[in-house]
């Protein structure tokens, strides 16, 4: 029994690698490297802070959030770092469940796996509990907000990166997106040719327009982000190959099929509980739906999954504050169980 499970994880990881890999990740840890790297991190803040208009501080982090490949933990510095430098608590806990829950690169693997209709409401679902979120932090602890305001010092740029950056980073999500969107069907080596093509043309801009010291700088960064998820996320999928061949199907269809709301609040307290790396939460809940868990409970599941986990509660706990912590995870229960009812009942 326990060499199956070992076979059934290892052709889960052999899988992953042979089609994921070079067409998914390496885009994507290339392009989070670039975020890091040529993105003005004083001027995001001054647009995500307490003088800016909360409408225009919530989009921006949600919208900013897509690009950040982050799991549940690996976000919560990214956050914390944007809180303590003046951020609003709204856009900060944005960030703190955008990014996790529906960053590019999660989405781009959901639509591999799990066909457009997923990925689409992901999206929706997603932005959607983000503003609320937003709104729920900021009024809840809007007077010690208001003390923080005070204290904190007038934003007087407006630029956020140069001209020639925002082109290299297009060209990177352009080389992330395409693989995937322009081949949906037909033999993997042709999604290899578009990413090999976008390679070629990103580099060769970057190159271009880029010292050999930013490029360089740009690389650890990107490389920074293959040490800290590329483990975490073979062992994710050797774990999910693993509970695919232990899980019982009855348990599935009886407790998890279907779009009622128990249904979706017990897909959303395994995924607020449990440790999702970014994107094992797709093929995850697609081993699940394939045993009978309905559209609703894994929409759920594929939003709470990466973006909230023990280790996570505990951490925001500590880093934002215990209370800021309980109220965030009790909003994102509720949100994550309503959402999935709903598009279960109403959308799929």
């Amino acid at each position: 029994m326990f060499g199956e499970l070992v076979l059934a994880g290892l052709k889960s990881v052999e899988e992953y690698i042979a089609v994921h890999v070079l067409t998914c990740l390496v885009p994507a840890f290339l392009l989070a490297g670039a975020m890091v790297s040529f993105v003005s991190k004083e001027v995001i803040i001054a647009h995500l802070g307490h003088a800016a208009g909360k409408l225009k501080a919530f989009s921006l982090a949600s919208i900013g959030s897509f690009f950040i490949a982050a799991c549940s933990c690996t976000v919560i510095p990214v956050a914390s770092g944007i809180y303590y430098s003046g951020s609003s608590v709204g856009a900060a806990f944005i960030l703190l469940w955008v990014a996790p829950a529906a960053n590019i690169l999660a989405l781009v693997y959901t639509g591999s796996i799990l066909g457009k209709e997923m990925v689409l409401t992901r999206i929706v679902a997603a932005l959607l509990m983000a503003l609320v979120v937003g709104w729920v932090m900021t009024l809840t602890f809007r007077k010690e907000e208001k003390k923080r305001e005070m204290a904190l010092p007038a934003a007087t740029s407006n630029r956020v990166m140069e001209l020639k950056s925002l082109v290299l980073i297009s060209l990177l999500v352009i080389t992330l997106l395409a693989p995937n969107y322009l081949v949906q069907k037909g033999p993997y080596w042709e999604k290899v040719l578009v990413w090999g093509i976008g390679t070629i043309i990103t580099f060769g801009y970057a190159f271009r327009v880029k010292t050999r010291k930013e490029i360089t700088a740009w690389l650890k960064e990107s490389w920074w982000f293959v040490r800290i998820i590329f483990p975490l996320l073979l062992g994710g999928v050797f774990l999910v190959g693993v509970i695919g061949r232990l899980l019982p199907e009855t348990f599935i269809q009886n407790w998890l099929g279907g779009s009622g709301l128990l249904a979706s609040f017990l897909a959303t307290m395994i995924g607020s509980i449990s440790y999702f790396a970014t994107m094992t939460e797709a093929p995850f809940v697609d081993t699940l739906m394939k045993l009978g868990m309905g559209k609703g409970p894994a929409l759920a599941l594929l939003l709470t999954g990466p973006g909230l986990s023990l280790p996570n509660w505990l951490a925001i706990g500590r880093v934002f504050g215990i209370k800021k912590a309980a109220v965030y995870v009790i909003t994102i229960i509720i949100l994550g169980t309503l959402v999935g009812w709903f598009f279960g009942n109403f959308v799929y």
